[in-house]
Parts: structure tokens; sequence; C-alpha cells
């Protein structure tokens, strides 16, 4: 498919950036006057973490749907993954609420593992067959960069997911040794914390 040429740079660039991103936002949270972004880590990161699993499940539907390529079974235990992240995340978001870190910290841990793996498949394809679906796991449909294939976006967005997830943990962290208690007091906001 022609649209194919043109999205699939952009998903690599951002896949790759998005990670950067999330560790220099994580590095910054802790300097003293970054505290617009601690506020933000603290109370959009769920939204922040949705818009990953959202575009990373709307890529892989671009994938299959709209350009042909075939899923094969270790994209499909990725997209087991992925796809739960993004419909509790998005629940969270329409019920303004806050779901349980341990959720979010096992779809991801579950889906960085199966990424990497998937990913060293594609890289060193004379292993022993571990898939036995239409299409092999090692069959690289996307190689932008010389690098970056459909795990490797994956596998980015369940990391950028994780780190996200700990980005939170440490400005929670940071706000209850700073402040004391458990942060609310911590930025001129009315509800710093949901």
């Amino acid at each position: 498919m022609e649209s194919e040429q043109y999205v699939s740079p952009l998903l690599a660039a951002a896949s790759l950036s998005v990670v950067f991103l999330v560790l220099f936002a994580m590095l910054f949270a802790e300097l003293p006057f970054a505290e617009r972004l601690r506020v933000i880590i603290d109370q959009h990161t769920q939204k922040l973490m949705f818009t990953v699993a959202a575009v990373a499940m709307m890529s892989s539907l671009y994938y299959s749907e709209v350009v042909g390529f075939i899923p094969c079974e270790f994209c499909w235990y990725q997209r087991i993954a992925m796809y739960p992240l993004a419909v509790l995340l998005l629940v969270a978001i329409v019920t303004r609420s806050r779901i349980d870190s341990r959720y979010i910290v096992t779809l991801a841990g579950i889906g960085l593992p199966l990424s990497i793996y998937h990913y060293q498949l594609q890289l060193f394809p004379d292993q022993v067959r571990v898939c036995s679906g239409i299409v092999s796991c090692t069959d690289r449909n996307v190689n932008q960069f010389g690098f970056v294939s459909i795990p490797f976006m994956a596998g980015s967005g369940f990391l950028a997911i994780l780190l996200l997830q700990l980005a939170e943990w440490r400005v929670d962290y940071l706000y209850r040794r700073w402040y004391g208690g458990d942060g609310a007091d911590a930025t001129d906001e009315p509800s710093s914390r949901p």
C-alpha cells in the first residue's frame, strides 16, 4: 500500500521519540524547578499511557487491516497485551479514576519481553522454529532506519508505558519526601491528586 511508505517512518520515529521523551521527563522531574513537569506527570500519566497504547493499537490495526500484513503468532501475543491496556486506560480516563498500577505493569511487563523475543527472532532468523502460524515470526514487513520493525515499535510502546508508570511512582515519592504526606499540598493546583 502506498500510504505505508509514509506512515511507517512516522511510526518508527514516534516509537523511538516517545521512549527518549519519557526518559528525559523522568530526569528533569528530579530538578527542584521542574514543578510544572511533576504536576503533569502526577495528574496526566494515565492519559499519556493511553495515548501510547492507543497509537500502538491503531498502528497494529493499520498494518493488518489497511496495509494487509498478516500478523504472526507473536504479533497476536503482543496485541493481547496491548489492546487491554488501551481499553483499561480509556475506561479510567472516561470515569476519571486511576487504574491500579499492578494491572498496567503486568500487561506491559508481559508485552515487553514478548516484543524483545520477537525482535530477536527477526534479527537471528536461523533459530529453532517457534511460530507455527501462517506467517513466520522472522518476517520483517517493516524495516525503518535499518533496525525498527513492528515488534521493535511494540516494545517501545510497552517500555514507554512502563517508564511512565515508573515516572509516576518517582514523582509520588518525591512529593512525599519533599512535602510529606501524599503531596496534595505540593502545588498551587486545587486538586493536585485525583
